[in-house]
C-alpha cells in the first residue's frame, strides 16, 4: 500500500500535474488576454476544465487616438463555476507546494 500512495503524488506526465491539482485553486492563462484563477472540480485530456469560486481578468489594450499612447484596462469578474474550453488554454499553474 505504501508504494501506491508513493506513485499517487510523483509526476510522471504533464496531465499527472493538473491532477494533483484537483480541488485546489489554480491559475490558466487562456487566448485573448484572459486569465482565470479558481478551485479546479474537473479536467480531461484536452485540458477542458471545471472550474469553481472562479475570477476572471480580461486585459484590454487600446491607443489613444490624440497621443498615440497605449491603455491598459483590465476588468473582472467573479463566477461561481465556469467550464473552459481546452483549446483556448495556454498556461496552467497549479498552486505552490511547499
Amino acid at each position: 500500500m505504501a508504494a501506491t500512495a508513493t506513485e499517487d503524488v510523483t509526476v510522471k506526465e504533464p496531465l499527472d500535474l493538473i491532477r494533483l491539482s484537483l480541488d485546489e485553486r489554480i491559475y490558466v492563462k487562456l487566448r485573448g488576454e484572459r486569465e482565470i484563477r479558481g478551485r479546479l472540480h474537473a479536467y480531461d485530456q484536452h485540458l477542458n476544465m471545471i472550474l469553481g469560486e472562479a475570477e476572471e481578468v480580461v486585459t484590454t489594450v487600446e491607443i489613444d487616438d490624440e497621443t498615440y499612447e497605449e491603455i491598459v484596462k483590465t476588468s473582472r469578474r467573479n463566477i461561481p463555476f465556469i467550464f473552459v474550453r481546452g483549446d483556448g488554454v495556454i498556461l496552467v499553474s497549479p498552486p505552490l507546494r511547499t
